[in-house]
């Protein structure tokens, strides 16, 4: 939703898909990026036990769209992972923003 929180958990899992890998070594970097308005935001990356917290602020968000439509913005969004001297990517997706129609006076 435009002007809210907009959290979303990664979690890391061996073949298994029970044991969390240990992810204490790794270093996080998100983005997330508007084509119409050639704008990338950096957002917020939580380390935690083999996984990781990805948030963009309602400052970030508030600013993503515009309109009164149900979706007022696509981005393109990754998490980009470094482990030692090799980045990966293992995340890559589109943010589908919604309009909130409300106006923040309820």
């Amino acid at each position: 939703m435009r002007g809210d929180t907009a959290p979303l958990r990664i979690e890391f899992y061996n073949n298994d898909e029970i044991t969390a890998y240990d992810t204490s070594t790794w270093a996080y970097a998100a983005s997330a990026y508007d084509f119409k308005g050639d704008v990338i935001d950096q957002l917020t990356v939580e380390a935690g036990d083999g996984h990781v917290l990805v948030t963009a602020s309602p400052a970030i968000t508030a600013l993503w769209g515009t309109s009164y439509r149900s979706t007022v913005a696509e981005l393109a969004f990754d998490l980009q992972v470094t482990i030692g001297d090799d980045v990966w990517t293992p995340v890559i997706g589109t943010i589908t923003v919604l309009g909130d129609v409300t106006g923040g006076s309820l």
